[in-house]
């Protein structure tokens, strides 16, 4: 501040300290006038506000809303500064100095968290206080623990970052092996169309040559006719050209000789092809015959959330134990460590119906779960997890309700049919191949159900029973 008082002349000096802050000590910037006549820089102001709402003068009372803009100390201000080129003090102080005392900052907050002078020392009398040396170690402390975890947080990045660029790898795994299943199938129907395709040209080859045999037999047959024909004409006209008496002798003779008893040709009743037969309705037709060559599936298994102990078939309808461990992504969807897999399309209402084969399976659970089902961690199965499902172990058939109950089942079922109503709030289990009943749990659906598999760790697959095709026309 010295070199900037021998600059200004003894004349401005007055004016000078007319147009000082009172807080920074320097010239206002963007001052703002108190009911109490005092002005301040606003900024001075607000910093003064967040310890005290009292004017940093008089002390009296003051709430931000009476603050209001000093334009003729604003204007006077700059008017100054341009006058000398100046800037305002508070530029010049820097950040080494308390902004509403101008004293050293010696003390360090640690409630606020900043630095202080020993005047600020009233306005913190119950924080705890340091000296700046050992204020700047707890703050290196702090932000040493804060370094430890950023850098733990670096480590498990990287580590996602190597999981992320694996999945990237599984998905192109994923498409490729989509791809020669896609390819395959269309393959076998290629097949299937082409074997078709050639019956039916087989078929239409035949009739045509059947019916080009009748009329190209018609053709002789009337080829003859007509020969036969001009040989009555010729001989009735030599007869014609004799003497009256040889005409009439010869007459009745004549008549008999060429009488006509031959049919006259005609077409034989279905002498074309049957149009109707080889391509009224064809593409319809084909799609009816193509239904022995297709399956329907009413659930397929949902690989991405398959258990990586378990092994599923590219069809996605059979599903197994996996002789190791699987490298497959570590995604949300997936089962781990729990051994289960879902369906591929989860249910919000109607009604839907499934069968499993389980063979000989010695262990095995089935039924079907809420959408948020638990998926990285072990769970206990019952309806309160939202799990609603039976299973077999040790020989024993049980219903996974709130308290474990055992079903009694006569003879061991190999396949497992599932019916869910969902409005109703029923899923019910039946002996598939008996149509017997086994049991119903209840209860008010009121999210998203998908199927769940759990074959248990055995080589005996899973498999999913295709379900009728039925086409209905109107």
């Amino acid at each position: 501040m010295a070199d900037m008082d021998e600059e200004m002349s003894e004349n401005n000096f007055p004016l000078q300290q007319d147009l000082t802050c009172p807080v920074c000590q320097g010239i206002f910037t963007d001052p703002v006038l108190l009911p109490c006549s005092h002005s301040f820089c606003r900024e001075c102001l607000q910093r003064s506000w967040n310890f005290s709402k009292r004017c940093p003068v008089c002390r009296e009372p003051c709430e931000e809303a009476q603050a209001i803009s000093n334009l003729a100390l604003r204007n006077a201000s700059e008017s100054f500064l341009r006058q000398n080129n100046r800037r305002p003090a508070q530029a010049l102080t820097g950040d080494l100095v308390c902004n509403l005392h101008l004293k050293p900052l010696e003390l360090y907050c640690e409630k606020d968290e900043e630095p202080l002078c020993v005047e600020c020392v009233a306005l913190h009398n119950t924080h705890k206080l340091w000296p700046t040396k050992e204020g700047t170690a707890i703050c290196k402390n702090e932000l040493g623990y804060k370094v430890q975890i950023f850098e733990k947080k670096v480590d498990s990045y990287k580590k996602m970052v190597k999981k992320f660029t694996n999945a990237v790898g599984y998905v192109k795994h994923q498409a490729g092996e989509a791809e020669r299943t896609i390819k395959a199938e269309f393959e076998r129907l290629r097949q299937v169309l082409y074997a078709e395709e050639t019956r039916r040209l087989d078929e239409l080859a035949t009739e045509e040559r059947d019916k080009i045999n009748n009329i190209e037999g018609l053709i002789e047959e009337t080829k003859a006719g007509i020969v036969k024909l001009k040989e009555f004409i010729d001989c009735l006209k030599k007869e014609m050209g004799n003497e009256d008496l040889s005409l009439l002798q010869n007459f009745h003779d004549l008549k008999k000789k060429t009488q006509w008893t031959e049919r006259d040709p005609d077409f034989l009743s279905d002498s074309l092809l049957n149009m109707g037969k080889h391509v009224g309705g064809l593409s319809y037709n084909i799609w009816k015959d193509m239904k022995a060559h297709v399956k329907y599936y009413p659930v397929l298994l949902d690989p991405n959330s398959a258990s990586p102990w378990l092994s599923l078939t590219p069809d996605l309808t059979s599903v197994k134990e996996s002789s190791e461990r699987m490298t497959v992504p570590e995604n949300r969807e997936r089962f781990d460590p729990c051994v289960f897999v879902l369906g591929s399309d989860g249910y919000a209402s109607g009604k839907h119906k499934w069968d499993i084969i389980i063979g000989d399976n010695p262990k095995w659970i089935l039924g079907v779960c809420k959408e948020s089902v638990i998926r990285k961690k072990k769970f206990t199965l019952s309806s309160s997890r939202g799990v609603w499902a039976i299973g077999l172990s040790k020989g024993v058939y049980s219903a996974f309700t709130s308290e474990r109950t055992e079903i009694a089942v006569p003879q061991c079922p190999e396949r497992i049919r599932i019916k869910l109503n969902i409005e109703k709030g029923e899923v019910s289990f039946w002996d598939g191949g008996r149509e017997k009943h086994l049991v119903t749990l209840t209860h008010k659906f009121e999210e998203r159900l998908f199927p769940i598999f759990g074959p248990g760790l055995y080589p005996t697959p899973m498999v999913l029973a295709p379900g009728k095709i039925a086409l209905h026309t109107s």
